[in-house]
């Protein structure tokens, strides 16, 4: 024969007592809840990850409420809690890695000869030379001395305008310059 396991209303809606085992823990999560939330907040980049972090920094530190002997030091003890929470999770985050027959590597670059470098240098101030002389002066001083368009006309005491128009010019010229067509 069993017994009933509630006789009567009554016992059923029995009052839950008001005093936790730590009440001292519930006033303090209320009082610095906000202050240690900004915590958690500096910690990740997602306020709902912050609010899990603090709350399982709080379960950590409400499980070893009684072994807490300084209570003045609470603070401290939730925020260490909360970055080795925030380590291990860190340190358990899923690293995609794709298995591979062959490793991507970079493609090198075959090192220019200094020879060619040289030809091409050469090629390339012949051409510079055959500009007219104002041209020569914009081009020099843009590419070769690495001048603004506003310095450059400062330079020379022209517009900017006439700085663009001309280099845009010479450039052209340079383009269609024979001796630099097997470079392109």
């Amino acid at each position: 024969m069993t017994t009933p396991v509630c006789t009567n209303a009554s016992q059923a809606a029995a009052p839950v007592p008001s005093y936790t085992p730590y009440t001292s823990f519930s006033s303090y999560v209320r009082a610095r809840g906000p202050v240690l939330l900004r915590t958690a907040r500096s910690l990740t980049a997602n306020p709902s990850d912050a609010e899990d972090l603090l709350q399982t920094a709080l379960t950590k530190t409400y499980v070893a409420w009684d072994r807490i002997e300084d209570h003045r030091a609470l603070d401290g003890y939730v925020r260490r809690a909360l970055l080795n929470t925030r380590t291990s999770q860190w340190r358990k985050r899923k690293v995609d890695e794709f298995v591979c027959d062959e490793l991507p590597e970079q493609e090198t670059v075959a090192a220019t000869d200094p020879a060619e470098q040289q030809v091409l240098h050469d090629a390339m101030w012949r051409a510079v030379m055959k500009l007219p002389d104002r041209q020569r002066a914009m081009v020099v001083l843009r590419y070769y001395e690495d001048l603004s368009e506003a310095q450059t006309a400062e330079v020379l005491g022209v517009s900017i305008g006439t700085v663009k128009s001309a280099v845009s010019r010479a450039l052209g010229k340079l383009r269609d310059d024979p001796e630099l067509i097997p470079v392109r």
